[in-house]
């Protein structure tokens, strides 16, 4: 029995560190490519440098990319958190008519593939003479993302004692107080979690920029365009700055989680 037990256990820990390696070795060569010396990835690396770190850190059309990436997913987070709290509640907390069809309507953008829904938004918005820039790709954007933020939210709502609610009411509070001192604190973990995916999905969302993002560019356009044509180190140093920086996001988002937590137990 104890064999059998560590038999399984070291199938698990065999497959878990394949599932990592797979996952996590092309982004090691992008890593790689950005460090070495010759303009083309080859392994192995003959040279090192950092040339390629320097020459994007100080370029300036580089620069304008990002801002223009952490505009637009700055603006998708918060209004894409506000707009799934509500819709989170109404999902999940309260009973109403039409609240199948309601769910069901929430859902439906998931499940469009994100470069068919790009072109039918372009198609719109050339209908309606809208000039597409960056602002569209901010609705773009929360077309797809809302739904997943509001899903992300009400997993957290269905695990929401009402009668929580309740007893603020009966022990005089207003709504405003059961708002912030009950229902806020409860939800936060939801609400921060759909914050976090709310910002990593639109800072890498690459298909529905490409439509609807106009003559503005992001990091993900900008690193297809350098892909297709005139290609340079940049292009993976400027895809290993992103992960990390994703991977950064995604930790300090799990550490302030983590602590919430523990001040709420405690």
């Amino acid at each position: 029995m104890e064999q059998h037990k560590a038999r399984t256990h070291f199938f698990i820990w065999l497959w878990t560190a394949l599932v990592v390696i797979l996952l996590y070795l092309p982004i090691a060569c992008g890593a790689l490519a950005s460090l070495s010396k010759g303009r083309y990835f080859a392994f192995p690396v003959r040279a090192f440098t950092t040339e390629w770190w320097e020459r994007t850190l100080d370029s300036i059309e580089i620069g304008m990319l990002v801002r223009n990436s952490l505009a637009v997913a700055a603006l998708v987070t918060v209004i894409s958190v506000l707009l799934a709290f509500g819709g989170a509640l109404a999902f999940a907390r309260y009973d109403w008519r039409g609240r199948r069809l309601f769910q069901k309507l929430v859902i439906l953008p998931i499940f469009f593939p994100q470069p068919v829904l790009g072109l039918a938004l372009l198609l719109w918005f050339s209908a309606l003479g809208v000039q597409t820039s960056w602002m569209t790709a901010v609705l773009a954007h929360l077309v797809w993302i809302v739904p997943v933020v509001t899903l992300i939210i009400a997993i957290q709502v269905y695990s929401f004692d009402p009668a929580l609610e309740e007893a603020a009411f009966d022990l005089g509070a207003s709504r405003w107080q059961v708002l912030r001192e009950v229902t806020l604190p409860i939800l936060w973990p939801g609400i921060w979690s759909g914050a976090l995916f709310a910002f990593l999905l639109s800072w890498g969302n690459f298909p529905l920029s490409l439509y609807t993002a106009g003559a503005d560019s992001t990091v993900p356009k900008w690193l297809y365009s350098k892909m297709v044509a005139g290609y340079s180190p940049m292009v993976p140093a400027l895809g290993t700055m992103s992960t990390l920086g994703a991977a950064t996001a995604l930790l300090l988002g799990g550490v302030i989680l983590w602590l919430y937590r523990r001040r709420a137990a405690a």
